[in-house]
């Protein structure tokens, strides 16, 4: 798995708090799976797992977390954003307040990454699959209406 060290490291180059206290940031992987269909004999599978990043004695703002968590997750794993049944239960975060100016921070993703398994001549390779594109992202859509195209914000 890939993911979990990906953000393990983003956050701790993105989050000062952690840049200065690298050892209050634990990365786990929980409720993990293989899924693999067998079909022509493939063994390409899925991880299919909850990954829980907790920040303890954290005094900032969750903003400073979230944010890059966030923009991380739009680009490896955008369903949990794009996908109305997904965005609801795809990151959840619980906070225990340690004191009036410390609280730790628990936040639980749930991510996917495909793996590729192509026979080759003495044995396999093993791919990471990068995150299907979004066919609609980057396209301009603009409205037309009786052969006009309407300006943008017009109804």
């Amino acid at each position: 798995m890939n993911k979990p060290e990906q953000v393990r490291t983003l956050l701790l180059s993105a989050v000062p708090h952690l840049k200065r206290n690298p050892n209050e940031l634990h990365v786990f992987v929980k409720n993990g799976r293989v899924v693999a269909s067998a079909a022509k004999q493939n063994l390409s599978f899925e991880y299919q797992f909850d990954l829980v990043v907790v920040v303890t004695d954290y005094a900032d703002h969750a903003d400073r977390i979230m944010v890059p968590l966030l923009a991380w997750v739009a680009e490896h794993q955008p369903e949990l954003i794009t996908n109305p049944d997904k965005r609801e239960s795809g990151v959840r975060f619980t906070v225990e307040m340690i004191n009036k100016k410390l609280v730790d921070i628990e936040i639980s993703l749930s991510l996917t990454e495909r793996v590729k398994v192509t026979p080759v001549e003495g044995g396999r390779t093993v791919e990471h699959l990068p995150e299907p594109t979004d066919p609609y992202n980057g396209f301009d859509w603009s409205l037309f209406a009786v052969g006009e195209q309407l300006p943008p914000g017009d109804e």
